[in-house]
């Protein structure tokens, strides 16, 4: 006899749409295939007659109680976005032992270790593939297929939108505020754009990854976080003419109990893996010390992808009666025997508007000079009225003697325009 396992949804907007379309396309398939019987029992939506969705009237309610305390439902699948009101929900649900399948990256982020101990008590499961990368299996793929490895970097294009502007940016010499009111008016930025652009949707995102691959908690707090609202177009098109190509990573590093977590635009190599991945797409770079490098892309939002990844999480759920968990202690705070350093190495791209005159050049290579960082490439760019446009990109140094360093070339005669960091 098949297993029926029941379903609740919270909220039935674009993403709980694309699940239920694909749970009902696949359902004899998987019945067939997996001898699961999938049905979706609720779906709260804020009005039912406002509701925007194909599943039938019978089946939503506006009480969140008929999915949350519903004793006929197994599996919650929350659609709500934001960290408040779906946390708590996702909470209720576990204490009342469902299992909880989520994208939600913001509400997982914040409130994870509460989350995680109220599925411990009551044996339920969480699950959250989509909450990073959408359709990419990396969380699976850390969690189980790479759960013996020792890996110590990850560093992805983690949001679609940002990868967007940035490729438009560069394929057509644009301006940052062009590119977002363009992409704002095709659907693909939000009338407010901060999450995305400010680097917070990638900063969750890290959070939530670098965890797993470290196995031990990497809180939301820890992580740097910078936006791509200051970068211009001559900052990639200078970066292009030197070999490099603007992304907006997220960039996790574990060096023995030393950890660093950033989000920020960088420059990479036009051959590195990362760079090619143009649009809306996501990738994450991994290495291990036994996996060495590899690297997943795939669709990072969209219903139809998003929905795939939750439709997974599902099925995997539907069929594991044991539960997989973190493999670290999800506490509030990180562990306090890691070091989060905010003092990590790069190299770094340093523009600057120049005097025209002799002398400019090596007063800038001495300002470097004097915190210990050598000069790997100069660029300069024609004179205009009396100013020149100067490029360096270091050899590797610390962030501190970087900062150090662009304070001193600050000055009546000499201007920074912008600072880059620069991975490989």
């Amino acid at each position: 006899m098949s297993k029926i396992v029941k379903l609740g949804f919270l909220g039935c907007g674009n993403i709980g749409g694309g699940v239920w379309h694909l749970l009902d396309e696949m359902h004899d398939e998987l019945l067939k295939r997996d001898d699961i019987d999938l049905r979706v029992e609720k779906a709260l939506v804020l009005s039912i007659p406002l509701a925007r969705t194909d599943v039938p009237t019978a089946i939503l309610t506006e009480d969140a109680a008929d999915v949350l305390e519903n004793p006929e439902i197994d599996i919650v699948c929350e659609f709500m976005g934001g960290e408040h009101p779906a946390a708590d929900f996702m909470q209720r649900a576990l204490e009342h032992g469902k299992t909880v399948v989520t994208a939600n990256k913001m509400a997982l982020a914040l409130n994870w270790d509460k989350l995680d101990a109220a599925a411990r008590a009551s044996g339920a499961g969480l699950y959250y593939e989509a909450s990073v990368g959408g359709v990419i299996p990396v969380i699976r793929s850390l969690t189980l297929s790479l759960e013996a490895d020792k890996i110590d970097r990850v560093m992805g294009i983690v949001n679609g939108t940002t990868n967007y502007i940035l490729t438009r940016m560069a394929r057509e010499g644009s301006d940052y505020a062009d590119v977002l009111a363009d992409a704002q008016r095709l659907g693909l930025a939000e009338p407010n754009p901060a999450a995305d652009v400010e680097g917070f949707d990638a900063a969750y995102k890290l959070s939530i990854l670098a965890s797993i691959a470290f196995h031990s908690r990497v809180t939301y707090d820890k992580v740097h976080r910078e936006g791509i609202t200051g970068i211009t177009a001559a900052d990639i098109a200078a970066g292009k003419e030197m070999g490099y190509v603007l992304k907006l990573l997220a960039i996790g590093k574990r060096d023995g109990d030393t950890v660093e977590v950033r989000v920020h635009p960088t420059f990479l190599p036009g051959d590195h893996p990362l760079a090619q991945v143009d649009g809306s797409l996501n990738a994450i770079f991994i290495h291990g010390a036994y996996c060495q490098d590899m690297m997943l892309q795939g669709r990072g939002a969209g219903d139809k992808p998003t929905a795939s990844a939750i439709c997974g999480d599902i099925v995997y759920a539907a069929l594991n009666d044991r539960p997989t968990r973190p493999s670290f202690a999800n506490t509030p705070e990180p562990d306090p025997a890691l070091t989060f350093t905010d003092d990590w190495r790069s190299r770094y791209f340093v523009r600057l508007d120049t005097p025209d005159a002799p002398g400019v050049l090596a007063k800038a290579a001495g300002v470097f000079a004097a915190e210990g960082i050598s000069i790997d490439a100069m660029m300069q760019k024609p004179a205009c009225n009396g100013r020149a446009q100067v490029v360096f990109v270091t050899h590797e140094t610390s962030e501190k003697a970087a900062e150090k360093a662009v304070a001193a070339l600050n000055g009546d005669d000499m201007r920074v325009e912008s600072v880059i960091r620069v991975e490989k």
